[in-house]
């Protein structure tokens, strides 16, 4: 076997690299010029968005670092900002680097194991260092242009602020390359002892599922923050406390901080620490950078890093022979509830379901969906339970019809928060019930299975963990807010009439817009008609919720029996819903038949 020296040349490391990223910026250029108009003035105006920008960070930084030098944030917060000044560049790079790091870590798993050009660039004619380096700058370069947008103008804005000398401003931009890199090649490592254990695709599922997890919640916060904190009022001594806390990491044992430091001496004169701490950072993330790179050579060249060693534990055999008296029972207990089953649901719709369930429990993108209508949920019932939630004040003079109106929301305000969670959630399952088939429809296409054996059970599928979820809600809200019985049946009985129309909503015109050509599964939606489902849905949402409130609010108004609300809300409530989950399905069995021809 060759050696890897042999295999890639130094001499024609550079002119490699820089061959692969012309051909990529080749591609992008061509993209751009064979691109439509349209798209041509909106990646115009991003450009010139994001230059435009650029200058108002730089013109932001410029004046929040002349407030932090002002005398009266000194005399407000009670000490100088000198010092919290230099600590910024040690804060910035610290953050370069550990952002580099682990936003990269999804984008190299994408480009070494779940892109498709991996194994055409491994044997073109170029080193295998070089298609490894041009992988890691593809990375590298976006999250770095990002992180450089706020980063540069806060420490350039800082040079021009403390008259640091020349020498300052090029060095930053070279000790941000070098970190960057550094932490890419680190990252690629990363990637390559985790996708030896676990499969890539598994991997990307759970950190799309982690990444979309703590987004929602990132993007809660501020609604949350805003329920709890009233009156909040920031004193000095809280904002000193700030900025101690921050000061706290410019720590001389932290490898991350020699950066920002080495720059700050540099600036302000100190010639030796500058250049030792400046050298060091720079000689280690070279070392970092050169040995993750080669490491990655040698771990695909010898074919380790493309092997996924999973070790599983050999399962004991089955005891089939013992206490088979003691089994009995239950064996016939089975035998009913399955004969029980088969007496409700034919096989057909049996078998789909049961496959449809199975790819929802395994698929992290499926569950990814599921939890994202429960944190919404979780949130908004917060917010809506809070004290003080009240729509109207309770004051004496208030007209009766605000006052019944207000208890109105008071009592039946679940049955809202459960249908609105019910409705993002049936989006993704029942919207998206047979376009999630993708290509592999014709299996479906070719069994023996007759359209509304396949509408009963997509429609099931979609909508026994809607009620579940839905149920698991409306206890936990009823209990919080201690609900009488009467008030939890009728609202659970509500809501499961609401989610059924709605499903058969969604249902007919997921049909409707089923796409089955989708490669990637953030593109399976329906297109237009899919959202018109959504928008019809969100029209009967409330409308089916009057039906069954809306008699409540009027006995309630003018002093009728509230017997005569329940009943009336029943009958038309149920009337409705079960027309809207019936008669949209129906009217598409023909169209299932046909779906996937052209």
């Amino acid at each position: 076997m060759t050696s890897l020296s042999a295999a890639a040349p130094a001499g024609r490391l550079f002119p490699s690299i820089w061959k692969l990223i012309r051909l990529r910026l080749l591609l992008t250029w061509n993209s751009f010029k064979h691109a439509k108009t349209r798209r041509k003035v909106f990646t115009i105006l991003a450009v010139v968005g994001v230059l435009v920008f650029a200058g108002f960070m730089f013109f932001l930084s410029w004046l929040l670092l002349g407030f932090l030098n002002s005398p009266k944030l000194t005399q407000y917060v009670g000490f100088q900002a000198g010092s919290f000044l230099q600590s910024v560049p040690v804060l910035v790079f610290a953050a370069l680097f550990l952002g580099i790091l682990f936003s990269s870590f999804g984008v190299l798993l994408q480009a070494l194991y779940l892109s498709g050009d991996m194994d055409f660039l491994l044997t073109s004619p170029v080193p295998i260092r070089a298609v490894f380096a041009t992988k890691l700058l593809q990375a590298v370069l976006p999250n770095f242009g990002l992180i450089a947008l706020f980063g540069l103008p806060v420490l350039f804005g800082l040079g021009l602020s403390g008259h640091y000398n020349i020498l300052y401003y090029p060095l930053v931009v070279l000790t941000m390359v070098a970190q960057a890199l550094a932490a890419a090649g680190l990252s690629a490592l990363l990637v390559m002892l985790v996708a030896r254990i676990f499969p890539p695709r598994r991997v990307a599922e759970v950190l799309g599922f982690v990444t979309a997890t703590l987004s929602i919640l990132c993007s809660q916060s501020g609604n949350l923050y805003n329920t709890l904190g009233r009156n909040v009022q920031i004193s000095g001594s809280q904002v000193n406390g700030v900025f101690a806390l921050m000061m706290r990491f410019n720590t001389l044992w932290n490898p991350l901080n020699w950066a920002g430091r080495g720059l700050v001496d540099l600036g302000q004169g100190r010639w030796l620490s500058g250049l030792l701490l400046e050298t060091v950072t720079l000689g280690l993330a070279s070392v970092a950078f050169i040995i993750a790179l080669g490491t990655a050579e040698r771990w695909y060249y010898t074919g380790w890093a493309g092997m996924q060693v999973v070790s599983h534990k050999k399962k004991p055999a089955r005891i089939i022979q013992t206490q088979v008296l003691a089994a009995q029972p239950i064996s016939r207990n089975e035998n009913a509830v399955t004969a029980r089953m088969k007496g409700l649901l034919p096989a057909p719709v049996r078998a789909i379901i049961q496959k449809d369930f199975m790819l929802l429990r395994r698929d992290m993108r499926n569950l990814s969906g599921l939890v994202t209508p429960l944190i919404f949920g979780v949130f908004y019932t917060f917010m809506f339970l809070r004290p003080g939630g009240s729509m109207f004040p309770d004051t004496p003079d208030m007209p009766r019809f605000l006052v019944s109106i207000s208890q109105l929301i008071s009592a039946y305000g679940n049955i809202g928060m459960s249908l609105f969670v019910g409705w993002m959630l049936l989006s993704r399952l029942s919207g998206m019930a047979f376009s999630a088939e993708g290509k592999n429809y014709w299996i479906l296409k070719a069994s023996p299975v007759r359209s509304g054996h396949l509408l009963v059970a997509k429609f099931l599928v979609a909508y026994l963990p809607t009620l579940a979820l839905g149920v698991v809600f409306m206890v936990a809200v009823s209990i919080l807010q201690k609900a009488s019985v009467l008030i939890f049946l009728y609202g659970l009985l509500a809501t499961a009439m609401c989610q059924a129309g709605m499903n058969g909503i969604l249902l007919a015109f997921g049909v409707a817009g089923a796409n089955f050509d989708w490669t990637d599964p953030r593109r399976m939606n329906a297109g237009t008609i899919g959202c018109l489902g959504q928008v019809l849905t969100a029209l009967f949402l409330p409308v089916s919720f009057g039906m069954f409130v809306g008699p409540l609010l009027l006995v309630s108004i003018f002093n009728i029996p509230q017997v005569v609300g329940y009943l009336v809300g029943l009958v038309a409530g149920v009337a409705v819903s079960a027309t809207c989950a019936i008669l949209p399905p129906y009217l598409v069995r023909k169209r299932v038949e046909r779906l996937a021809e052209s």
